[in-house]
């Protein structure tokens, strides 16, 4: 697998802002076999013509009526034809040595099943905010805190996604999670540490916007549902309650940053009776006071609307 093609699909949805930027750092790679699939997924917005200013020859581009982004980037995978596949959120940016390092990296390690990278967030104007350094993959601990590492700029083997399969289309919320739990079962994931891609904060995106109660209870349903795949290694099934524990802060978390405190409680207490310890240990507390920070800076927008009517 010395120069493989690789895959890589944009769903979008009204980005009409930022969908061209996208799409240039891809056809900007310089990593030489690299097939590109635009899918619009019933976009109401100038999305469709900008698409259609590239030539055809750019990419594969097609339009259907709405149906989510699990479900669109299904459709994407099961078209690609790449030895490697990976997918691009229409607001995001690769940098242009992207594709290159994530194939000498799979390359280079034996059992590889995926590789991902740190990330440069962004903001509304694609200015630079921070580097996100991430640490070193650990499987055990990405299931016990319930923490999801790899952002944009992840890609993987198609022998591993054919074992998997894509996106779960029931989830809305974390449908990116769960797939990285059911992808590590089957080899390595490589961390690359060094920014290869940037990951937009606005205020359409979900890091900012609040989640509805489905949304919020994914969580739990996701490491429930885990924890029932037989093909969970023993070491790992030990911390069944401490990672569904996790799960309730997860979403309690959630529930808070929406100012729905009753749900969130009836999760606190559930996490606490699964694993008291864990309830206290620094990732849960961090989560926590992070989604009471959301609600509160979401009671102060509400009340300088209401201060201006």
């Amino acid at each position: 697998m010395k120069c493989p093609l690789v895959s890589i699909v944009i769903p979008v949805y009204n980005c009409e802002k930022y969908i061209k930027e996208a799409i240039d750092s891809i056809l900007g790679q310089d990593y030489p076999r690299i097939e590109l699939i635009v899918l619009d997924d019933g976009s109401t917005d100038s999305t469709w013509a900008i698409l259609n200013e590239y030539p055809e020859s750019a990419f594969y581009r097609e339009r259907h009526q709405n149906m989510g982004q699990a479900a669109t980037l299904n459709k994407g995978w099961h078209k690609a034809k790449g030895e490697i596949m990976g997918y691009l959120s229409a607001d995001d940016v690769l940098l242009s040595e992207a594709v290159t390092q994530a194939v000498a990296h799979l390359n280079a390690h034996e059992n590889a099943v995926m590789v991902f990278c740190d990330y440069l967030q962004m903001d509304e104007e694609s200015r630079n905010i921070r580097v996100v350094k991430l640490p070193e993959f650990d499987y055990a601990r990405m299931v016990k805190d319930v923490v999801c590492l790899p952002g944009p700029g992840a890609f993987w083997t198609r022998a591993a996604f054919e074992k998997c399969d894509g996106w779960n289309t029931k989830l809305r919320q974390i449908p990116d999670f769960e797939f990285w739990l059911r992808l590590g079962l089957y080899g390595r994931f490589v961390h690359i540490p060094t920014p290869l891609a940037k990951f937009r904060v606005h205020a359409g995106s979900q890091t900012c916007s609040v989640s509805d109660v489905a949304k919020s209870e994914e969580a739990v349903w996701v490491m429930e549902a885990y924890f029932k795949n037989e093909n969970v290694h023993p070491d790992v099934r030990k911390e069944r309650a401490a990672a569904i524990s996790s799960a309730h802060i997860f979403s309690a978390s959630l529930h808070l940053s929406a100012g729905r405190n009753g749900a969130a409680a009836r999760h606190i207490r559930e996490a606490f009776r699964l694993s008291p310890r864990n309830l206290v240990s620094s990732h849960s507390i961090r989560r926590l006071v992070r989604g009471l920070t959301l609600s509160w800076r979401n009671q102060l927008r509400g009340m300088k609307k209401f201060s201006r009517v």
